[in-house]
């Protein structure tokens, strides 16, 4: 990635970092951004944060979206106990939050030729969650990633712009201490996640990350990659 330019949101959080940390050390300039520096649910901020790309940087070639929340303090849970606001909250800050980003991306990566985008979704939006993982406006919100990667992959494909998604599995951050702290949740990991029987950790999301950005992953777009140590392999 030496000498592109790669925007990552969520830059903060234990996976963006890992992102950012890998990005950079693959020669990638890299703008790292979070809640403090830009409300990515606001159209207006978010064309404003990419009109500074190109006025600062001349280009983009990748974006990461990896902001998002888990919506349980706002609600979120089981259909029939989920609250509007905690289906509000979670919708706009994980889904409608990439499409704006992807609408103020792409037609800086078109005037650049092309370039990656990586959308981080969850195992949640390819299986259903049983009672340890029933929050529903999280998984509709990780379903539609998935849904918008895909579309957005066949649109832009002839323009050279890709897009693909990550779906991570129980990664240790600070988003899951929830579970890192449920000794329910922590007793099943060798089922849930056989390869290691542990929470992955934000390394592994960062070097998915870094192959769907680089030219190694020329010829991949539309795909969801599960990064889950197995648990959508069950």
């Amino acid at each position: 990635m030496k000498g592109k330019v790669a925007l990552v949101t969520g830059a903060a959080g234990g996976i963006g970092g890992a992102v950012v940390r890998a990005f950079e050390e693959a020669g990638a300039l890299v703008i790292g951004i979070d809640r403090e520096q830009a409300d990515l649910t606001r159209a207006n901020e978010v064309e404003a944060l990419f009109e500074a790309t190109a006025r600062e940087h001349g280009r983009l070639d990748v974006v990461f979206n990896g902001a998002g929340i888990s919506g349980r303090r706002f609600g979120d849970g089981p259909v029939d106990r989920c609250t509007e606001e905690g289906w509000d909250t979670v919708l706009e800050a994980n889904l409608k939050s990439v499409f704006l980003c992807c609408k103020y991306a792409v037609p800086l990566l078109l005037e650049n030729g092309g370039g990656s985008i990586v959308n981080l979704t969850s195992v949640l939006g390819l299986v259903g969650g049983d009672e340890d993982f029933a929050t529903h406006a999280y998984a509709a919100s990780k379903g539609g990633i998935i849904s918008l990667t895909r579309a957005i992959a066949v649109t832009y494909a002839a323009r050279h712009i890709r897009c693909n998604a990550i779906a991570p599995g129980l990664i240790a951050t600070p988003m899951s201490a929830r579970a890192q702290n449920d000794p329910g949740v922590v007793s099943r990991l060798a089922d849930l996640q056989p390869l290691t029987g542990d929470f992955g950790r934000p390394e592994d999301i960062a070097a998915a990350a870094l192959y769907l950005a680089g030219d190694g992953s020329s010829f991949v777009t539309g795909i969801v990659l599960p990064v889950d140590g197995g648990w959508t392999a069950r």
